[in-house]
């Protein structure tokens, strides 16, 4: 599975379009989605869904079932030309040519709600949303009260290692790097800004929602840009940034740091020396403090201007991606980790070890906020840690720059 969190972070190549179908032109009539009660025949219209590329066929072959299902309602599945994570820029071209329902990450669905491109769900998807899913479910899609979108799948780094060269995973960074290299990548801010948090210190306060509540400008943020600093001169860091893989495979490191998107394709190289794991603690200067990644949910939203004629079906059909049973479709051929509660109790999830790496490292996570100044974020927190980690920046500016860094994030976009 493509994640849509490192094409946000290392910049996406344009994607070919496959079946894209156009939308309808009129807004609907009411500020919240609205859906009727109505029986699966009795529901009417054309909706338009677009997704990842890598993904297409797995979702044309639910939105055949679905259709079976809903026999009134058609479905066209397009690929997003510039992938999921760029759907916030996407849609704001033309939210009339834009598809009714489409994949985007939940840090994204706050800008989206605020510039009024996708409304709050009627109440009772949102009832269906908060019993059939995970707490983070639920939270992921939340913005100021209001449910806006359907999760669907969940993400966060772990540590993938070669078994034949490692045959239990460390718990400590130090012991991760002691002896064998490493491999990362210090430009992907989705990767290490979690750093910061693992540090103490809060990104949009502790609810994700307040924009003056980022505090990286403080003594434990410096410390942690002391830390980046020190990892050049690591010989178990290994910064192979789009080379990981190739790295990985080529012997040239013993473990990764990366996310569920990528288990299918270690697999293939390493077979059943495959190891994974949660990620350990690190001691950035006052004591082991246990690394945070950040979790994030793929979701399904629909478009405030899809015709309302067809809001109905746009609902039913993000819905029947989002139930169980299509999580467990996409689990087994994308390595989509399902949000579903009876899904994560599913046998074969509960012996997945990177399944439940990923479940229980969420546990110890950070949820991406949802705030529209994360776009700001995202732009400048890279750079940040990559040129501390190259020695780019003198640790002398390492207080300034934090200090400009939160006061361009914590000023309004909206």
């Amino acid at each position: 599975m493509n994640s849509w969190k490192k094409v946000a972070l290392g910049g996406a190549s344009v994607l070919a379009i496959a079946t894209l179908a156009a939308c309808g032109n009129s807004s609907t009539s009411s500020t919240k989605t609205s859906s009727s009660s109505t029986s699966p025949k009795d529901i009417k219209g054309n909706v338009s869904l677009m997704v990842d590329t890598a993904t297409v066929p797995s979702y044309k072959e639910l939105a055949k079932s679905f259709m079976k299902e809903y026999p009134n309602v058609t479905v066209t599945v397009a690929t997003n030309p510039n992938g999921s994570a760029n759907a916030k820029q996407d849609i704001a071209k033309d939210p009339t040519k834009y598809a009714d329902v489409f994949k985007v990450p939940n840090d994204q669905l706050g800008a989206l709600a605020e510039a009024g491109y996708i409304n709050p769900l009627p109440a009772k998807q949102v009832s269906w949303i908060k019993s059939n899913g995970i707490d983070i479910a639920s939270t992921s899609v939340t913005w100021k009260g209001e449910v806006y979108a359907y999760p669907q799948d969940q993400q966060s780094n772990v540590i993938y290692y070669n078994k034949a060269k490692m045959k239990t995973a460390p718990t400590t960074w130090t012991d991760f790097t002691a002896t064998t290299a490493l491999g990362t990548d210090f430009s992907n801010s989705y990767n290490w800004y979690p750093a910061f948090l693992s540090n103490g210190t809060v990104l949009f306060g502790k609810d994700g929602e307040t924009l003056t509540g980022t505090d990286a400008d403080s003594s434990k943020g410096v410390e942690v840009l002391n830390w980046f600093a020190k990892q050049k001169a690591n010989a178990g860091v290994k910064n192979s940034g789009s080379a990981l893989l190739a790295d990985f495979q080529a012997g040239k490191t013993t473990a990764v740091l990366d996310g569920p998107w990528d288990a299918t394709n270690i697999k293939k190289f390493l077979g059943d020396n495959m190891g994974v794991t949660t990620l350990p603690t690190i001691d950035f200067g006052s004591g082991a403090k246990q690394m945070q990644a950040f979790s994030g949910v793929g979701t399904l939203a629909i478009n405030a201007k899809t015709p309302s004629a067809d809001i109905a079906a746009a609902n039913a059909l993000a819905q029947y991606l989002s139930n169980e049973e299509s999580q467990m479709t996409l689990y087994k051929e994308q390595a989509a980790i399902p949000v579903a509660n009876n899904a994560q109790k599913d046998s074969t999830i509960t012996s997945d070890p990177v399944a439940q790496a990923v479940i229980k490292q969420v546990a110890n996570d950070t949820l991406m906020p949802k705030m529209p100044e994360m776009a700001t974020f995202w732009t400048e927190a890279a750079p940040i840690i990559q040129n501390a980690y190259l020695g780019k920046t003198p640790t002398s500016q390492f207080q300034s720059q934090l200090t400009k860094f939160v006061g361009d994030i914590s000023k309004a976009t909206n």
